[in-house]
């Protein structure tokens, strides 16, 4: 009797003994991912901060310097664009085609638990030249893989947690994403689906639901984001992203025009992936040369620089000029801003300048927006719900997805404008051979 007593202590104490390793190990974790995510919401702002000094040095004071001296402020688009491409096609042919695009990164971070860190430097560096030389690409990508990386460093750095640091990168992404976009929802979405961006020839894939303790890793992630950006922001001034609409009126005229507006949306997504389709053909007759390439995507770009200037960047800070002159613009020039900022977007996408594509074509759904306004009357902010969203929709080809990630720019009152013209642009047939990338 004895024995068993001191089998059962031994036993009783082994268990606690476990229970008490696995706390320890949980409560770590929670602290891994709150970290992480506040260093992920640091990291997105001083990408965003460094880009916007960038481009104020290289797009406001060098061109005022060079103006003193007599060139024409019509010409220093294109010739800075040119000289870009040139970067961009250098820094490609010395290292390769970083930073890779986010749903490369999330479904491989979905399928292995980790994303290979080797190459951190070239994926941020290859993130920001695009980006300082004008082109209409958003920063995701790079963000993305950056913070992915890492949160694979760690938890090679961290085996003795066993599987529990297989979730860093997933918690990473969630992070990163969340900060990018200001999005949470969409943050926390994003990852779980591994975001199969049917645009990049991937079809939907469903979101998995997490276990509790994931799911407070997610949120706690996301928390230390948005925490980190909004405390540096507050400091320092705003990193970067896009700004919110926070009012919208909806009315017999708005309803009435509902349809009409997420069809003129879709139809720019449906040019977004025939222009798409186009521009992989021309990259595929240049062959492996990418400064060829990259020149190319700065000249056309250059050139629409000149003649609509709101084509060019990823967006942000155009919005929100766009918002407080758009009344000063033509109908005609509005929707051209727009379309033509999709097929601008692609050119640099299919020609080496890398990056990703959501804040272009916010932008771009925003300008058609305005100019549907102006044209009809209507309310501009229900007017701009109804375009983006039926631009993205068509786009992602995920209603739902395409919500969470509008909320970044668009006030939540407005989610069945959103809703319904995101699943409009999502009904929009597109070619198949038209998807893949």
């Amino acid at each position: 009797q004895a024995t068993s007593s001191t089998r059962g202590g031994a036993n009783e104490g082994a268990v606690r003994g476990r229970l008490a390793a696995k706390a320890g190990h949980g409560a770590l974790l929670g602290v891994l991912t709150v970290v992480l995510g506040g260093f992920a919401g640091a990291f997105a702002w001083a990408f965003f901060f460094l880009m916007n000094l960038g481009i104020d040095l290289l797009w406001v004071k060098a061109p005022a310097a060079l103006e003193a001296q007599g060139l024409p402020a019509v010409v220093y688009p294109l010739a800075f664009c040119l000289a870009g491409g040139v970067i961009v096609g250098l820094f490609q042919k010395r290292c390769g085609a970083y930073p890779e695009d986010m749903n490369t990164v999330m479904a491989e971070v979905k399928a292995t638990g980790r994303y290979e860190y080797r190459h951190l430097g070239a994926s941020f560096t290859g993130a920001l030249l695009p980006l300082l030389f004008g082109g209409s690409i958003g920063p995701e990508a790079g963000l993305t893989g950056v913070i992915a990386g890492l949160a694979t460093w760690v938890g090679d750095k961290m085996r003795f947690m066993g599987s529990q640091v297989r979730e860093l990168s997933r918690v990473g992404v969630a992070a990163v994403v969340s900060a990018t976009f200001s999005a949470p929802l969409f943050g926390l979405a994003a990852p779980l689906a591994g975001y199969a961006d049917e645009s990049a020839g991937a079809a939907p894939s469903a979101i998995e639901v997490p276990r509790a303790t994931k799911l407070v890793a997610y949120l706690l992630a996301i928390a230390g984001a948005l925490g980190a950006m909004l405390g540096l922001g507050s400091l320092f001034g705003q990193g970067g992203g896009l700004p919110h609409f926070s009012t919208i009126a909806i009315g017999a005229s708005e309803l009435a025009w509902g349809i009409p507006l997420a069809l003129l949306g879709a139809a720019a997504g449906w040019l977004f992936h025939g222009s798409g389709r186009a521009v992989r053909g021309l990259a595929g007759r240049l062959g492996d040369r990418p400064v060829a390439k990259a020149m190319a995507a700065g000249a056309f770009l250059g050139a629409a620089g000149v003649v609509l200037p709101f084509t060019m960047f990823a967006g942000e800070a155009q919005t929100e000029q766009l918002a407080a002159t758009w009344t000063t613009f033509s109908a005609a020039a509005l929707m051209a801003t727009g379309f033509l900022k999709v097929i601008v977007t692609q050119v640099c996408l299919g020609l080496g300048w890398r990056g990703g594509h959501f804040f272009p074509i916010i932008f771009a759904g925003i300008a058609i927006g305005y100019g549907a306004a102006a044209l009809t009357g209507v309310d501009p902010v229900f007017a701009l719900c109804a375009t983006t969203a039926g631009l993205t929709g068509c786009v992602m080809r995920q209603p739902l997805m395409t919500a969470l990630l509008l909320f970044l720019v668009f006030p939540v009152k407005a989610v069945f404008v959103l809703l319904a013209a995101a699943a409009i642009g999502a009904l929009i047939p597109v070619p198949k051979h038209w998807l893949g990338r």
